[in-house]
Order: structure tokens, then sequence, then C-alpha cells
């Protein structure tokens, strides 16, 4: 039967019948239109792209009160991938922040035809996603109580529940099934127009049939748009050009980097069912089938995700209104037939038409949004990786509110474009990347999972030296770092497959490697830290320092101050570590994945005129930390200088030789808490030293270990760490640092205000230590983050990251926990008291653990004292 039915498919799409039916084709314009408009010579903002996404910006800036603001399109709007989007706003999502964007989206859809008189085509269908396996279900679990907590009704059903709310679907081999009542349906083109309609009401000004060749910028700032008709002058761009956007980013005069490639994407549509399907039909995804299914015109709607995506127009062909490519049976007939195992009854329906067409894809499955690192004004918003239905009112939101109000009003840094370099646009890292992130959508993603494509990107000079030794590697920020290292005789490739919610294969090894780090010496190489050096002439550099950081750092030669750059609202920036080399230098190390966002936030506040310098030095340095109470048997004996305490004191640098090597900048820290050092090393050094470091190292017991030694051991200490635990949003003040910031000092820094209105009115959420008590490590799920944290049974938060302390032998969460009035919602002072008075539970997938609260971090035996000697605490700067 599914033969036949490939060939009924063929020679229905060869009938000249079909092609003259096929009503999802773009209908041609009148040949009479009128003359267009003329350009505005002036304007404050100009959007290129009049899709879901533009439209939705320019909607959005309207309603916040700019309408100066023209909007330009090369075709049509709606013409390019928004008029091909399968339409469906689903809320069930991995990242908090696509989930948010994705229920604000729904609620402004379902609003949009009443404001403004334009169907929309919003049904409120709901969604089913179907799970064959245990581990999907699992997965689905997580969703779903992170969903709730939310206020997004949803529930975890059994098979023949499915069966009543899909009869059409097959559940013969289904475990169970996620239900998302709330989740919807529209016709992406008729949302677009309608927000275009919406933001012309309040002013903006759309022009169709013009292109822009590119975006002129003179230091550094945004002046205006070339555009085949002519100038237009303008303070902010925002490119929205979908598959167009890395083309547009590189042709401005200071280019600007877009990370994101064209796949051809496939969906078929079918002629009604004898009884036609009804409109509120739920929406079915199947991701072990690697499909979705939605109600269309009373037939159906399928497309999917396949394992071997076909990349598009890597040679950079461009084409104004995307028309549709190539239809490829052969190719879609994976899909297909799932589709048929899925709805068996289908086999006789009439297959109207196959579409294929382009969606633009980003190298790690998230939007890129925010502003350009190098010129201020140039904001993007592209790369939805075929969920720009479901993203585009939210994402349109928070961007608008970054451009109005200097930063949007959720944490969007997962999203921003600063997560990416210019290592991320060759062409050739996109297209390989890109056919492994489009089956990714689909894939079933567990805790540690790693990319495969585009590695080996930045390597340390140690990578060959380290990988022969047993080296397990994840990339962070395109650079190569060590997870742990495997054992001799081990079974290697059975542990790079290990893939669980559970208890993993390498919980002995990260044990083996966190025992050696407290009772004898490791060696982590760290080398992908960011690190700058910033120094002046005169004063300049510490005065500069001063005002960006919340830190004093006006602090003797040689000592070293943890420390972070904030916002006006007191949020963390950057999280770092800054040692004074000199009286007029600093050496500045921060996170990995930091390194565009903090050079940006640098030099988007340095004077014009000053004589500061500010030099990115991270590939001058391998950076090996050494740590564990031998540590300083190894470096004494490779110095000859006594490392002990009294002679090289806590928080403190100074360069030195380390064997034959001249220069090792070597630091009393290790961003764990334990004893030991930081050795920066110019990078012709490092083989050397690591050599001698091993070679002497073996009367003590060295080895090698690796990040997730790492991160157990800063997790029992209660360290934190910007991007998961820390963000924009983050106050010193409510993570415990209030003695890392000179308020007391006179000196005035960025956020100074906001955090002195703070101490005065109290903090409304605090960060905290949870231990779990009653969860059994080898049989029950574990902890990975985004767990959902209840006190007295009421949720207050949720877990930002969590480990395995070897050396509790429990598992540790780190989360946020907030005070919410039962009845109003509103948001109240959290306390240490309100903290301590609480009986917590942990919910994992579903399942809620109890958990002991603490705001202090335990020792290794569980004494409750803290030592400010000992809190070298938080500047852990990698997870």
């Amino acid at each position: 039967m599914f033969l036949r039915l490939l060939s009924d498919v063929r020679w229905w799409t060869a009938s000249p019948r079909w092609r003259s039916t096929s009503s999802f084709r773009h209908m041609t314009t009148s040949a009479a239109e009128p003359p267009p408009v003329s350009l505005p010579a002036q304007a404050q903002v100009v959007i290129c792209g009049g899709g879901i996404v533009g439209t939705s910006i320019a909607y959005h800036l309207s309603k916040l009160g700019w309408k100066d603001i023209v909007l330009l399109e090369q075709g049509r709007l709606a013409a390019g991938s928004t008029r091909f989007c399968a339409g469906i706003v689903s809320t069930v999502r991995h990242l908090s922040i696509e989930l948010k964007m994705a229920d604000y989206s729904n609620k402004l859809y379902e609003q949009l035809e009443q404001e403004t008189g334009i169907k929309t085509g919003y049904v409120k269908t709901g969604s089913i996603s179907l799970a064959q396996t245990q581990d999907r279900l699992i997965s689905l679990k997580r969703i779903a109580s992170r969903l709730s907590v939310m206020g997004i009704p949803c529930e975890i059903m059994a098979p023949k529940r499915v069966a009543q709310l899909h009869p059409l679907i097959n559940i013969h081999d289904l475990v169970g099934a996620m239900y998302v009542p709330e989740d919807a349906v529209v016709s992406s083109a008729d949302v677009s127009l309608a927000l275009a309609n919406a933001a012309s009401r309040n002013g903006v000004q759309i022009h169709e049939r013009t292109s822009i060749s590119h975006v002129m910028v003179q230091k550094g700032f945004v002046t205006g748009v070339e555009t085949d008709r002519g100038q237009i002058e303008c303070q902010y761009f925002v490119n929205c050009a979908g598959q167009w956007a890395y083309e547009l980013g590189l042709s401005s005069e200071e280019p600007v980097s877009i990370p994101l490639h064209g796949c051809e994407h496939f969906y078929l549509l079918t002629r009604p069912l004898k009884k036609p399907l009804e409109s509120n039909t739920p929406t079915i995804v199947d991701p072990d089938g690697r499909i979705y299914i939605r109600s269309w015109q009373g037939g159906i709607l399928s497309g999917g995700f396949e394992k071997n995506p076909k990349p598009i127009f890597t040679e950079g062909r461009n084409q104004l209104e995307i028309q549709n490519l190539h239809e490829d049976w052969d190719h879609f007939e994976p899909l297909l037939s799932s589709l048929l195992r899925r709805m068996p009854r289908l086999e006789a329906l009439e297959i109207m038409q196959l579409v294929n067409c382009p969606e633009s894809f980003t190298p790690d499955m998230r939007c890129i949004m925010g502003e350009s690192p190098t010129v201020q004004g140039y904001f993007v918003l592209a790369g939805m990786n075929s969920a720009g239905t479901s993203f585009g009112g939210g994402a349109g939101k928070y961007l608008a509110e970054w451009m109005v109000n200097g930063c949007p009003s959720e944490n969007v840094w997962p999203l921003d474009l600063k997560r990416f370099g210019a290592l991320q646009s060759s062409r050739t890292f996109l297209r390989h990347r890109v056919m492994e992130v489009m089956p990714l959508i689909y894939d079933l993603k567990v805790p540690r999972w790693d990319f495969q494509t585009g590695r080996q990107l930045r390597t340390s000079p140690l990578y060959d030296r380290l990988d022969a030794q047993g080296a397990r590697w994840m990339e962070k920020h395109g650079f190569e770092r060590p997870k742990y290292f495997v054992p001799p005789g081990k079974d290697l490739l059975a542990l790079d497959q290990s893939k669980t919610f559970y208890k993993p294969d390498w919980f002995d090894i990260v044990g083996s490697e966190v025992k050696c780090c407290k009772e004898a010496v490791c060696v982590i190489d760290m080398s992908s830290f960011t690190k700058f050096e910033i120094s002046s002439t005169g004063d300049q550099a510490l005065e500069f320092l001063q005002y960006l950081f919340s830190n004093d750092l006006d602090v003797p030669v040689g000592h070293i101050v943890h420390t972070g750059m904030l916002n006006e609202g007191g949020g963390y920036e950057n999280d770092c570590s800054i040692a004074r080399l000199n009286k007029r230098s600093f050496f500045m190390i921060s996170p990995t994945d930091q390194q565009v966002h903090c050079w940006a936030w640098l030099k988007k506040h340095m004077p014009n005129d000053s004589n500061l310098l500010l030099e990115d030095v991270t590939w001058k340095y391998t950076a090996l930390n050494l740590i564990g109470p031998r540590a300083v048997d190894v470096l004494s004996e490779l110095s000859y200088v006594p490392m002990t305490p009294e002679h090289f004191p806590s928080l403190f640098c100074k360069e030195m030789s380390v064997g034959y090597a001249n220069g090792i900048r070597v630091m009393s820290m290790t961003h764990t808490g334990e004893p030991g050092f930081m050795l920066y090393i110019p990078i012709e050094y490092a083989l050397h030293v690591y050599n001698e470091l091993m070679n002497v190292g073996q009367k003590y017991g060295i080895r090698n270990a690796g990040y997730y030694a790492l991160r157990s051991l800063r997790i029992e200490k209660f360290f934190a760490f910007w991007g998961q635990d820390l963000d924009t949003f983050t106050t010193p003040l409510e993570c415990g640092r209030e003695f890392r910031v000179k308020l007391d000092k006179g000196t005035d820094f960025i956020g100074r205000d906001a955090l002195m209105q703070q101490k005065q009115d109290g903090v409304c959420k605090r960060f905290t230590m949870f231990i779990l008590e009653d969860h059994d490590t080898d049989l029950d799920l574990w902890p990975w983050w985004g767990e959902p944290i209840y006190r007295n049974g009421h949720y207050v938060g949720k877990t930002t990251s969590s480990a395995y302390s070897y050396t509790l032998e429990r598992h540790v969460c780190l989360g946020f926990v907030q005070n919410f009035d039962e009845e109003t919602r509103e948001v109240l002072l959290v306390t240490p008291d309100f903290i301590n008075r609480g009986e917590y539970e942990i919910d994992i997938a579903g399942q809620r653990f109890q958990a002991k609260a603490k705001l202090y971090p335990f020792s290794s035996l569980f004494t409750q004292r803290r030592r400010k000697d000992e809190m070298e605490l938080s500047g852990y700067h990698g997870k």
C-alpha cells in the first residue's frame, strides 16, 4: 500500500490538473498596482523584513511609543518563510525564555483579530506530544513540570487518552504523551498582516518591493541604510531578513556576523478527509517518529525534521519572494512512512501538495536576538529554527523592549547574538552544523549532550597530549574542554554512547577525580577562559575599571579581586576575577562564553579619547588549574620558591618561573574553594610546564581531571556560575555577595544606585543551596537544572544548576527562592528567616524529593561556619 501511495503521489504531482488546483501557492498581484510611495529621507528606526518577526517588532515598538519607524520588505509582506510556516503555536519548550516567548505569542495572536479586524486563523487546538520510549516520556514530564508552574495547563496521559482526543492516531507503540490544551494554530501570513496593520495604524511606514543593499555606519554607530530606492538616515536598524540576514550583516560598512544557514523543510498537504477533520483537532507532535501533524482545511498538514537534511543557499543565492523549491518525494519518504504508521487510515487519502521551503537554523538551535557587539544601534532578530510562529510575538516584544528601555524584561542571554563570535560565521561550519541541528530539534536531548560537528575548532596546545590520556571532550564557544578522563581498560565506546536522565556511567570516574582534588593534586586545562588585559599610561585604567566594576580594584599590586560588571539595575553583566599586575595594568579573567559580550561592554563604556589599551589575550595563555593539598609541594619543587600561605597568601598573583619557563602568572585560587593555584602560561611554554607538573607530581599522586569534577566541587561549595546561576537580573545582594561590593567606599560605579535602593528595601529573591534528602542516587532520576522548587507545598522558584557532591554523598541543587502572596501572586521580600523556616521539595519530572535549604555552604564535615578568607567563592567562570 505504501509503494502504491508513493506512485499515486508522483502521478498526482506530475499532473497539470494538480498544478492548477494547488491553493497554497502564492497568488499573483494585480498588474495595475499603484506607484510606490516615496521613501522618507530619515527615520528613527528602519526594520528590514516584512515577515512575522519584522512586523512583530514594528507592532511592539509602536505600542511602546516609538512612531518614527520604517519597515522595508524586498518582496511582499509575509511572502518569505512566513508564508510557508506550518502555523503551529506551541509552548512545549525546554528553555524557560523560549517557553515564555511562545506563551506570550499565543496570548497575543488570540486577541489580534479582535484588535485589528483581520482574520488570523487562530484556533485553540491543543497539542499532544507523543512518547514511544520511557526516556522520551521523562523528557516530557520534565517539560510538564515547568509548564505547570508557569500557569500553562498540561497533562501527562496514557495512550488510551490520546486515542480519545484524536481517534485517527495509532497508539500501539506509545508509552504515554503530554497534552497542552491551550496550544494553537494560526495562519502565519495573516498574523503578520494583522501585526503590520496595527503597526501602520500607530504610525509605522511600510514599503514593499524595497531592497536594502547595505547599512551605513560611522564611528561604530548606525547612521542609515542604502536601498534600491535611495537612502534613509536612521539611528537604529533591525535585521529581520530571515534567510538573508547573514548576507545582509556582512554587507554593512562594518560587517555584523549573524551565524545562520538555510535548510530545505518539507511538509505535505492533503485534501479533506471523507469526514473532514475539525479545525480544533489537536496538533500531534511525534518526535520519535520525527513528524508533526495538524488539521488543515478538513485534511492534514504534516511535516518533520529528517535525519539527513538538505542545506541550501550556502553560496549566498538570493531571491525576492521565496518560491516553492523542488519537490523531493524520495527525500520525504521516511517522514511519509512515519506519518502512515501513526495515522494508517490516511493511506487512501489524496495528497494535494508537497511543500518544500527554506528555513534558517542557527548553530545551537536557539534564535538570534540583540544588538551587534561591533555596531551600536544595529539590532538582529533572525534564525528562528522553524519556530518563527511560536516565537515571533514574544521575540518581537523582547527586542522592542531592548531597543526602547535599554534591556528586555526577561533574561534573554541564551538567545543573545553576543553568545557567538566570528568563529561561528564560517559558511562551511554553518553548513555542517545545521545538518546536525535540524534533526536535533526532535532528537531526545538528555543532559550533557554535545554537538558533534564543528569540533576541534579552538584547542589548547595540550589537546593531543590530553586526548592520548583518555580525555573526553565538550565544546564551549568553539573551545574544546575536557569533561573527564577515561582510565585505561574502560569501555570507551560504551561510555561515549551513555545517555541517560539517571545516574551516568561516568559517575565513578568523576568521583575519583574529585577525590584526587581533595586528597592529592589534579591538573585541569582551563585555557578556554576569556582573558583581557586593560592598561593605561596614567591612572585611567584604574578609574575606568572602578566605575565599571562593583568591587574595589584599588588594591596593592599582585592582589586578586573577585567582582563583576553590573548594569544600571544592579544585575550582573559579567562575573570575573581581576589581578592587578602593576599600578597601570590589570588582568581580567571571565567565563568562556563571555568573550564577545565582555569585550562589547568594555568597549561601549570606554572613553573615545582615552589612553586606555584593551587587549584580548585569550589566545596568548594556556591556563592550568593545579588543585589539591599537594599543589603547594609540586609548585614549590618546580619553582624553588616556598608556596605556603605564609609566603604566597590567598588571592595573590605573581609572575615566576616554573621549570625552565619564565613569565608564568601564578594565582593562588582554583575557582573551587579547594587549595591550589591557577597558572597562566604563555602558549609556547605550555607543553613544557604541563610535562614538568606531571613528572614532579607523580610522587604526590597527580592526575588529570575535567570540568565535571570542577562542577561538582564548585556546586558543593555554593559557588555561582554566570550564565546559569547569575544573569543580568541577579544582583550581588540576592546571591550573598554584598561583601564584594564597595557600597561604603564612596566610589561611584554602574548599578550603585540600584543596589543602595535594594539594600534599603530588601531583596525579593535569594540564592539558596538545597541538599536532597530522600533521593536515591542509583535509582531515582537526577536533577540537572530548571527543576521547580516548592516551599511548604507552594512553588517558589527553580534550580539553576546541580551536581552530585561526592563529599556530602548527596545531590546538591542551587537556585533562587522567591516569596509570592498566595492570593495576589504579588512578590514579597525574602529574608533569611523565610528561607530557614520552610519545608522544601524539588520536583524532578513530576516526582518531588525533600530537600534541606542552606544559605551558606557546608564544609566537608557538615559544619556551617563560613570564613570570609575561604570565600574565594563564586569566582568560578566556566561550566
